[in-house]
């Protein structure tokens, strides 16, 4: 760095702090929005110190208008810190070399047992959107010499994507390093589908602990927004709001509006909101068995990942349990005044699929 930008910097800080680019609103009490732009108000939020070496490390930035930057949350990880969190974090093996259930193999009979003593009124609320197929062919067909019948239909849709309710098996996605487990797609996956983490390895079912943490009660507001994605810390912070702990093996559901965005006519243009992967290292310190979210990855993610939070799939062996119709669930939440409960989903029993579609379950 140029002695002349160290002095800019140093006097800067001593200022009472820096901002690069754009105008910044302060938080009251000077903490950062949720976007994780920083409005720092004093020496001891930005220290000459600190300054320096988060610009010599290269820190995460963000657009600025007119084409400047502005300084960003420090707890914005680096693209070191995500590769760290990706590799050396991996549950490769974890469970031995020929696991294929991943961290479901945290939902113990233990943890199941537990999860039912949630359950004090019955209350149930499905976690699923409204299925909609692409196609549906509907024959009715007569009794001869009777005004009796019946009816059937044939569904053609698919699942994966942003609309359909569905659990991603582990074969779902990969990287450069291979499947779950390192095993190599080429070989484990043809024309007939896969043959290594397919939806039949959770077959017996997902019964576990479910937690529910409510993004935009918690903000304030009718969804999250492409300018502020959902990071990890905040994740913490709304589980301490709400008196929850999120623990190994849980089914953790993110509320983050999808229902009021989709009315909203999907703001932002061909930025999507939702979990920025700093919530990778959130699901990762917790143990999560499964991540359900109604906004899934946070669009464009900003590193150099060929999944951001879906990568929790396969390096973590999580369970994505993906378009999760969550409004009905945070309502009942707020009703019953907790946000625990029991968690219960079946995926088909599908032969070498790559997931399923479901209609999840809470009880409370």
């Amino acid at each position: 760095m140029a002695s002349s930008r160290r002095r800019f910097l140093r006097t800067a800080a001593a200022m009472g702090g820096v901002a690069f680019g754009r105008g910044v609103a302060p938080w009251p009490d000077g903490r950062p929005s949720s976007s994780g732009v920083v409005a720092s108000t004093g020496t001891e939020s930005m220290s000459p110190e600190r300054l320096l070496a988060t610009h010599e490390t290269g820190p995460a930035v963000v657009p600025g208008a007119g084409g400047g930057t502005v300084q960003v949350d420090p707890r914005i990880p680096t693209q070191a810190e995500v590769d760290e969190w990706y590799t050396t974090r991996r549950n490769w093996g974890r469970w031995g070399a020929d696991d294929q259930r991943g961290a479901i193999n945290l939902i113990t009979p233990e943890k199941r047992v537990a999860a039912t003593r949630l359950v004090r009124n019955g209350r149930t609320v499905s976690v699923s959107r409204v299925f909609e197929p692409a196609q549906q062919f509907i024959r009715k067909s007569g009794r001869e010499g009777s005004s009796a019948g019946a009816v059937v239909d044939y569904y053609g849709f698919i699942y994966h994507g942003g609309v359909v309710t569905h659990i991603d098996a582990l074969c779902h996605m990969w990287d450069d390093d291979g499947m779950w487990g390192g095993r190599d797609a080429a070989v484990e996956i043809d024309t007939q589908g896969a043959h290594w983490g397919d939806i039949t390895a959770w077959s017996d079912g997902i019964i576990t602990k479910g937690v529910l943490l409510d993004v935009a009660r918690y903000r304030g507001v009718p969804h999250v927004s492409a300018a502020e994605p959902v990071h990890g810390w905040e994740l913490e912070e709304i589980a301490t709001d709400q008196g929850v702990t999120v623990e190994p093996g849980d089914a953790l559901l993110v509320h983050s509006g999808w229902e009021a965005y989709t009315e909203a006519g999907r703001p932002g243009g061909a930025a999507r909101p939702g979990l920025h992967i700093s919530c990778a290292k959130f699901i990762r310190d917790h143990d999560v068995a499964l991540l359900g979210w109604d906004l899934m990855d946070a669009s464009p993610s900003g590193y150099d990942v060929p999944f951001a939070v879906h990568g929790v799939l396969f390096n973590y062996g999580v369970a994505l349990l993906d378009n999760a119709g969550l409004a009905p669930l945070a309502a009942a939440c707020a009703d019953e005044g907790r946000y625990e409960f029991m968690f219960m989903a079946s995926p088909l029993k599908v032969a070498q699929g790559t997931g399923s579609p479901v209609n999840p379950i809470a009880m409370f």
